[in-house]
């Protein structure tokens, strides 16, 4: 399949309902022109504006990002710091427009370890778009795969020795439940940018059948038309979830 301009509309079937994204690239895009890695993070907001736009006008109805992980604390204060202003203001710039475009905003992840003004403005958005019915936005921020799944083990083992949920109860149905991500689809399409092929501890639960999708393009410089391409490569895949390919094709065909 040729690639699309982002000027041409991608049809509409195999279009992915979910989408999470890595974001990764901002400070070797900031090195490679001799600024700074804010200056880097400042053109990686730009970008995921950009994406976020994209996603509504295709209809996508998940955008998943990767916006700070619980493994970022390791990086030096000041560029930590500047993380938390710049999302802040951000939040700030940005609702608005994303209540008008009818965009849900979620946040997960642990927030305790988050400035108060920052947590007041995560809640504030939420309760703002919270009837939203366009795209659902979730914005991961002192995220962890891990830290989820323990999270959610500790609360059904606490269930279970409180005597309201039997050991016969837990199924994955079930534990999805108490994951950060309750309630919401399973990405179908996984995207990182910025030349590392790993997932870097984020959804390792969720990206059990997902398509992942890697590039070299540092994300200031991702654009719709190199989103186009990541779900054309998308398109392009057969999703078995354990099936034949046989089987598959009888399955479509019923």
């Amino acid at each position: 399949m040729s690639s699309q301009s982002s000027t041409a509309p991608l049809p509409d079937t195999a279009i992915p309902s979910h989408i999470a994204i890595i974001m990764d690239g901002n400070g070797r895009w900031a090195q490679e022109r001799q600024q700074s890695r804010s200056e880097g993070h400042k053109a990686g907001v730009q970008a995921c504006r950009s994406i976020v736009k994209a996603s509504v006008k295709k209809g996508i109805k998940i955008l998943s990002v990767f916006a700070f992980s619980s493994e970022n604390w390791r990086r030096p204060s000041e560029e930590v710091q500047e993380l938390m202003a710049l999302f802040l203001f951000a939040l700030h710039e940005d609702l608005e427009e994303l209540h008008e475009q009818n965009v849900r905003l979620r946040f997960i992840g642990d927030r305790l370890k988050l400035n108060s003004a920052l947590q007041e403005a995560m809640h504030h958005a939420e309760t703002l778009t919270e009837n939203n019915t366009g795209l659902t936005l979730v914005v991961a921020t002192n995220y962890g795969g891990r830290a989820d799944i323990v999270n959610a083990t500790q609360t059904l083992v606490q269930k279970v020795l409180e005597g309201d949920l039997k050991m016969e109860e837990l199924t994955e149905a079930t534990f999805e439940k108490f994951l950060w991500t309750k309630e919401l689809l399973p990405p179908d399409l996984f995207i990182r940018t910025g030349g590392v092929t790993r997932i870097s501890n984020f959804y390792l639960w969720q990206l059990s059948y997902t398509e992942l999708y890697f590039t070299d393009i540092h994300w200031p410089d991702f654009n719709e038309e190199h989103f186009d391409k990541a779900i054309e490569s998308y398109q392009q895949r057969e999703r078995r979830f354990g099936y034949t390919s046989e089987q598959v094709r009888e399955m479509s065909h019923a």
